[in-house]
């Protein structure tokens, strides 16, 4: 009876394995890129499909340091095999005003022509995004035109951040910092700046606007972001310092918000990034969840999380986690949804080689991308 028991229990342990690997697919890494001494930091891009199925990723490529404000070039590399392999680097913009490049948006606009988004600081006072034109597939770019020219400022605009809506409005979702002569406001000043012909031209939106606490202290509001809902409304995701992401909504394409609101997506003072899975229509959140389901050390960008939302941001199912290193650093997510993968590249540093300073690429299976509401246990894509 013994021996019988011992085998019913080993068919038991087999069974639970199998079951615990199946739920727990392995994302993939697809390509790691790491500091060196003559290339100091690595940092966020942004990655998008090209029409012969290549994988194309532009990044910030530091050769000055490793702040925000060295010198920096934006670099390209492509994949013809779905990431298993990548190019060299290829400069295609390379460093020019005073400082640097970075904070790569890559989209594909309702035309087929790609545009290319990026910051040019010019100064700690002039810092603004500019628009390349690729119709050739990033082979060559237009001319960069600047998307802020009606006052001089540093405006932030992150990686990943530019959206095209249904009605083919581009939107830019930007903090304003400081401007010549203008005391620097660390806090941030929310605004969108919008163009209804490609980019040619730019707009401010109506309303800009600070970030407060329900109990009226104002409160930092950094990094929005910006994605459209089923119903044609917007909603805006905002870094902040009061411990989750704050949100607010619009009902004219960008040009009017409600007042900012405290999300139920706990977080330090991190961004956050939603987009819409094309294969389900939920809307896909990665950031840095400080709800208490997974351990975190507080004020660290740690872990990095996943969760699915099937009511268009109401409710978020449990996190999963994709990354969990309690030294690491991961932030400045960018998403693309890419042959039934969903690819992300993002800041995964840790306090070795500096926080920001190595990028990732990772790719997650399309059936892994599904809601975790009813289950209490920690879920993890992979270890």
């Amino acid at each position: 009876m013994k021996i019988f028991i011992k085998i019913l229990l080993a068919i038991a342990f087999i069974f639970h394995g199998w079951a615990v690997n199946a739920r727990e697919t392995p994302k993939v890494t697809l390509l790691v890129i790491e500091p060196s001494k003559t290339n100091p930091r690595n940092s966020e891009g942004d990655i998008i499909e090209l029409k012969d199925g290549r994988l194309c990723l532009i990044y910030t490529r530091f050769r000055g340091g490793s702040s925000d404000h060295a010198t920096a070039d934006l670099a390209m590399r492509t994949s013809d095999d779905g990431g298993t392999s990548w190019s060299d680097d290829k400069i295609v913009v390379p460093c020019e005003g005073g400082l640097n490049v970075m904070s790569v948006s890559l989209l594909r606009l309702a035309n087929g022509e790609i545009a290319l988004f990026y910051l040019r600081k010019t100064s700690k006072e002039d810092c603004r995004p500019l628009m390349c034109i690729s119709n050739d597939e990033a082979k060559t770019w237009s001319q960069p035109k600047i998307c802020i020219t009606d006052e001089v400022g540093y405006y932030v605009l992150n990686n990943d951040r530019a959206v095209q809506l249904k009605s083919g409005r581009i939107i830019l979702p930007v903090a304003w910092h400081q401007g010549p002569g203008k005391a620097l406001d660390r806090a941030g000043v929310i605004m969108c700046y919008l163009s209804d012909d490609n980019g040619q031209s730019w707009r401010r939106s109506k309303d800009v606007f600070k970030a407060y606490a329900p109990d009226g202290k104002r409160i930092i509001a950094q990094e929005p972001g910006v994605v459209e809902l089923n119903d044609g409304r917007l909603t805006m995701f905002i870094r902040t310092d009061a411990g989750s992401q704050y949100i607010c909504h619009s009902n004219d394409g960008g040009e009017t918000w409600t007042k900012t609101q405290p999300s139920n997506l706990a977080s330090p003072l991190s961004p956050a990034t939603i987009e819409r899975n094309p294969w389900t229509g939920d809307l896909i959140c990665v950031w840095n969840d400080h709800s208490g389901v997974h351990p975190y050390p507080k004020g660290r960008r740690t872990p990095l999380c996943l969760a699915v939302s099937k009511d268009e941001g109401a409710t978020w199912s449990q996190s999963q986690i994709l990354e969990d290193n309690p030294d690491g650093w991961y932030c400045y997510t960018a998403m693309a949804f890419v042959k039934e993968r969903l690819l992300l590249a993002y800041c995964a540093g840790d306090k070795q080689v500096g926080g920001l300073n190595r990028l990732k690429v990772i790719a997650i299976p399309k059936d892994r991308l599904i809601p975790y509401a009813h289950n209490p246990d920690k879920v993890a894509l992979s270890r």
